[in-house]
């Protein structure tokens, strides 16, 4: 598939997704959301992508925001439903999605490039990378998940304080808050991330996309993350995946997942 503003391409099992609108620090328009859905939907349903990364081009800019012109003079109900289809086509559907999907915060990820960062399943930083969540210096708030997905990363408290400020933060305090897993040099930041796909890829990608699911459960509203645990556990029994692992540990050989 063609896209206009992402470079995407697999390889050893791993999906890369690269925004590439480097004159305006990757910044999110319709568009780009759009594209951004088809590629993850792409690659989420590929059977040999086993683990997903999305970065920025450039070494400015993972997100610097949402393309303000677009929306700078819309309504009341069209803001509202700029947010209830932003969440549900691109935010909401990379959080749930069954492929481990990592972040490569290489820059600013600034509004809805943090909000779209944290709703990938986990976080790595450059050295030189800043968040924030800077919204209400335009009148606005967060609208792609922020409010909800920053306060239980980093705490209420420390939420609350960076949203009303539209404060940024550098690399290492995202560290010492628990929004980004680890910080490495900018030109570590591929290969460092690339180690990591590939030690989930050793492990059943069954599992893990139950395991996903049961971890997102606790944060929805009306599910019961303990039954939603118990009920992947239990559907893990019934994988070829499980015959595979537990029979390649009791003749204690490497196992050899394929997904089923």
């Amino acid at each position: 598939m063609n896209y206009e503003n992402l470079l995407v391409t697999t390889e050893n099992g791993i999906g890369t997704i690269i925004i590439n609108r480097p004159s305006k620090l990757n910044a999110l328009n319709g568009a780009t959301i759009q594209e951004l859905h088809n590629a993850f939907e792409t690659l989420d349903f590929d059977l040999n992508t086993r683990v997903i990364i999305i970065t920025g081009e450039g070494e400015k800019a993972f997100v610097a925001g949402a393309d303000i012109a677009e929306f700078a003079n819309f309504s009341v109900e069209e803001g509202a439903q700029l947010a209830a289809q932003g969440q549900e086509l691109l935010f909401d559907f990379v959080e749930n999605l069954s492929t481990p999907t990592i972040a490569l915060i290489n820059g600013f990820a600034l509004g809805g490039g943090l909000e779209l960062a944290m709703a990938c399943h986990f976080r790595i930083a450059s050295e030189n990378a800043k968040m924030g969540l800077p919204e209400v210096s335009l009148g606005v708030i967060p609208g792609y998940g922020g409010t909800q997905r920053l306060p239980q990363l980093i705490g209420k408290g420390r939420a609350m304080e960076l949203i009303m400020t539209a404060g940024m933060i550098d690399s290492q305090t995202a560290l010492n808050y628990g929004l980004v897993n680890h910080v490495v040099p900018q030109s570590e930041l591929m290969n460092f991330s690339k180690s990591i796909a590939t030690k989930i890829i050793r492990n059943s990608p069954v599992a893990i996309s139950k395991a996903i699911k049961a971890i997102n459960a606790n944060y929805k509203d009306g599910e019961n993350g303990f039954k939603t645990e118990i009920k992947n556990f239990g559907k893990c029994f019934g994988t070829a995946d499980f015959k595979e692992g537990t029979t390649a540990f009791l003749e204690k050989r490497k196992a050899v997942f394929l997904g089923n």
